[in-house]
């Protein structure tokens, strides 16, 4: 388990990164608060591997509604993960074990 941030510092509707590790086992991911869900990514689009933020913790499509990739363009469900559009529609972002617990965000694997 790994502590990521203080439950409060995600609020509803959105998205934030973070790096785990160092060097070539570093894993980047994100974690998005959705309809009162925490749901967890790995931060790698489907299409091509590229990280889905350009500027860090920016996630949200202009519409609030959809994830996207900055590299694409592809929109993704905040719930699933699923890609509804662009060059990787119907593939989806893989999916990380996340949790709140003792007030923190955390992750699991």
């Amino acid at each position: 388990m790994i502590r990521l941030c203080r439950e409060d510092a995600l609020e509803e509707g959105n998205a934030r990164g973070f790096r785990l590790g160092e060097g070539t086992t570093q894993k980047r991911v994100f974690v998005v608060r959705w309809e009162g869900a925490l749901k967890g990514y790995l931060n790698v689009c489907p299409h091509v591997g590229t990280p889905l933020d350009w500027v860090p913790d920016k996630f949200f499509h202009p519409d609030d509604r959809h994830l996207i990739c900055a590299t694409h363009g592809a929109l993704f469900l905040p719930e699933n993960g699923l890609c509804v559009a662009g060059p990787c529609e119907g593939e989806s972002l893989q999916a990380v074990d996340v949790a709140i617990e003792d007030g923190w965000i955390v992750y699991r694997g």
